[in-house]
């Protein structure tokens, strides 16, 4: 059976309806308050801000039993790492979710999945926002839905939502009025940037390029693309167009640079990449986007949240928006202006963009730093390496933790 089949067999009215009577069965058995159950990114990674606070919650012996909800097509990251998980949408699954204390995720669930009263929702999102998001959205280009049915259905969610978390201010007073969220939200920093700010990022730079064979005199360039909401081939499935010319960055940069590619997980696209040899490699399937902060010297992006976290390494960025006005004005809208606040060039050809990779080579961040340390005070002043401490402490303060 083909993965579109599947997932219209899913959204059949009465297979959710046959989902939601399961729950609740399942529900009314007595509660285990010390199961937490986590998810990042719809079962698809161990990553993001519910790794962090996995990671911490079990270097630190507390008395849960921590679980993860995994896509089926993702089991072998988790059993390759022993990783305890449950297979999301098993029946096992139904039971595991039905009666945990808390739930821990960067997503949203499922709409059918209620959430059971004795259950502690944590919502810990995925990013500082650029992008408008729903209720501040003009419209909404995603694949098979109207504006109104997918704000409905995102602040019906995030009413279920007990704590959300936020990395900063700014980011907190978009969410209350985006998500509609009136319950708590933890403005702690984000977990996943902890280890940023842990250790000797240089020491740690070296370890990771050992472990993934690149040479220490290499200039290691992380791209990492958003996706488009208008370019796709369905629901939850994505197009890319590699706007990046590699046959001109390989000819100026092969001899002496890797370029990191790592594609949204929206993102179905797949290239072929054999004719560049070292020069490119796909780390899409990557689990942990930390270490690519760490090995790279720079970062490529264009309207992904990534920047945001990759600031606090302060190493250069270089925006390449290729689509800037089509992106702003017409597919997503931003909340403020990034030609302006950018923190690195924006360009918008590949003859740009080594343009940039040369002036930043020869100059550093010093045409930048101003803007830098704005970018900064404003988006990741609460960053310490503690984050997920104060989550932790927080969300099972009642525990006495």
């Amino acid at each position: 059976m083909g993965e579109t089949m599947r997932k219209k067999i899913k959204q059949l009215p009465i297979i959710r309806m046959l989902s939601r009577f399961m729950f609740a069965c399942f529900a009314c058995l007595p509660a285990k308050k010390k199961l937490v159950v986590f998810e990042s990114f719809s079962g698809k990674q161990y990553s993001c801000n519910p790794r962090a606070i996995y990671e911490y919650m079990r270097s630190h012996d507390m008395p849960y039993e921590l679980v993860w909800s995994v896509n089926k097509d993702h089991i072998g990251k988790f059993e390759a790492q022993q990783i305890p998980y449950v297979r999301r949408l098993s029946v096992k699954w139904f039971y595991y979710m039905a009666r945990a204390g808390f739930w821990v995720t960067n997503s949203r669930m499922p709409n059918w999945v209620p959430k059971p009263a004795h259950t502690t929702y944590v919502q810990t999102w995925h990013g500082t926002p650029l992008k408008k998001l729903v209720g501040d959205m003009e419209q909404v280009r995603m694949p098979g839905i109207s504006k109104s049915t997918y704000i409905k259905n995102f602040q019906t969610e995030a009413s279920h939502w007990d704590y959300l978390l936020s990395p900063n201010p700014y980011s907190t007073a978009i969410f209350r009025r985006a998500f509609a969220f009136n319950k708590q939200i933890l403005e702690t920093g984000y977990p996943r940037n902890d280890i940023l700010y842990q250790g000797d990022l240089g020491e740690a730079s070296r370890r990771l390029r050992k472990k993934y064979g690149i040479a220490n005199g290499k200039n290691v360039i992380l791209y990492a693309p958003t996706w488009r909401d208008h370019q796709h081939y369905g629901l939850g499935s994505y197009k890319f167009d590699l706007q990046l010319d590699l046959d001109e960055l390989f000819a100026r940069f092969g001899n002496d640079t890797i370029i990191l590619l790592r594609l949204h997980s929206f993102i179905k696209e797949q290239f072929d990449l054999d004719a560049y040899g070292e020069f490119v490699k796909d780390v899409s399937e990557f689990h942990d986007i930390n270490e690519l902060y760490l090995l790279s010297d720079l970062l490529i992006t264009d309207y992904s949240s990534v920047f945001f976290d990759y600031a606090n390494t302060r190493k250069p960025m270089i925006f390449f928006v290729y689509d800037l006005e089509e992106y702003r004005d017409e597919v997503r809208g931003f909340y403020f202006d990034l030609e302006a606040e950018a923190p690195g060039p924006v360009v918008r050809t590949t003859a740009e963009v080594a343009a940039a990779i040369e002036q930043l080579s020869a100059e550093g961040m010093k045409p930048y730093k101003e803007k830098y340390e704005a970018f900064l005070e404003r988006f990741c002043h609460l960053e310490d390496g503690n984050a997920a401490s104060r989550v932790v402490t927080e969300v099972f303060k009642e525990e006495g933790f």
